[in-house]
């Protein structure tokens, strides 16, 4: 039995670069491990893919991530055996931080231990790439540039130490649709993702949070007002900076004292903005 521990990701800084003849888009993004994370219980099987979790929503068949995994290293490499996984869900599903991405990944981890196939990190990042764009920096964790389609990763030093308020609303947004709709557009104004490394580098945590950027968060606050409703009170609160996550609806808020943290965390419930919030920390 492996027991493990897969963690939500936020994006400090999201831009798509251009498009490419498959469809993807080319971006640079630059990833955050937070500390909010699900627990994932894996068990040897005689051959079969079995799924339990604590929410009813989520489906677990074939259309599971982890299945998928699960399923992918079976056939990648001959595993005649399967696998049993008890998933306790804590990461907010549909939020644009990786909870499926971060579960593949774990089980990718899981069933390398679980069957003793040796395989590097480098090589379960290549296999993850077959099931999203996420599941690579979701094996790796930490401190990221994502490019290409979000395979290619090149790791930054750890965030510098703040505190973490993240939101999720009570909408789910499709990823489709905003990035259909941002292709639709003119990008006004793209992240400056380089000096946000510098800024990292730094270990300026006022740098980091003035630069924040993401081109999809137009497009989701066009249509969803409560992400920038959330933004305003937790810069209202304090933060140093807010952003949205991914296409969304989470939003995280930088802050440099958890007591602010957790101010902006209660007037956020008592809006009836977000029923799931978090104070964390980049991981």
């Amino acid at each position: 039995m492996i027991t493990l521990f897969a963690k939500a990701k936020i994006n400090l800084c999201l831009d798509v670069v251009g498009r490419l003849p498959n469809g993807y888009h080319e971006v640079r993004m630059i990833m955050q491990t937070v500390g909010i994370s699900d627990k994932l219980t894996f068990e040897k099987t005689e051959g079969e893919i079995r799924i339990t979790t604590n929410k009813g929503e989520l489906p677990l068949g074939e259309d599971n991530l982890i299945y998928k995994a699960a399923a992918l290293m079976k056939e990648t490499y001959g595993i005649s055996g399967g696998v049993s996984v008890a998933l306790e869900k804590h990461i907010p599903i549909a939020a644009g931080m990786a909870g499926g991405s971060t579960d593949a990944a774990a089980t990718l981890k899981a069933m390398n231990e679980l069957y003793e196939l040796g395989l590097s990190e480098e090589e379960l990042r290549k296999l993850g790439v077959k099931l999203g764009a996420d599941v690579p920096y979701c094996v790796m964790g930490g401190t990221a540039l994502s490019e290409g389609i979000g395979e290619v990763l090149t790791k930054l030093p750890p965030m510098p130490k703040c505190v973490l308020l993240v939101a999720k609303p009570d909408i789910n947004v499709s990823t489709k649709y905003v990035y259909e709709t941002l292709d639709s557009k003119e990008i006004p104004v793209h992240p400056k993702v380089d000096e946000m490394i510098s800024k990292i580098e730094e270990g300026d945590v006022r740098g980091v949070a003035a630069l924040l950027g993401n081109v999809l968060e137009n497009v989701t606050v066009e249509r969803y007002k409560v992400v920038d409703e959330i933004k305003q009170v937790m810069l209202r609160a304090g933060a140093q900076g807010s952003l949205m996550s991914g296409s969304g609806p989470s939003v995280f808020g930088i802050f440099e004292r958890a007591d602010l943290a957790q101010t902006a965390a209660e007037e956020i419930r008592r809006l009836g903005l977000a029923n799931e919030v978090f104070v964390t920390e980049p991981v």
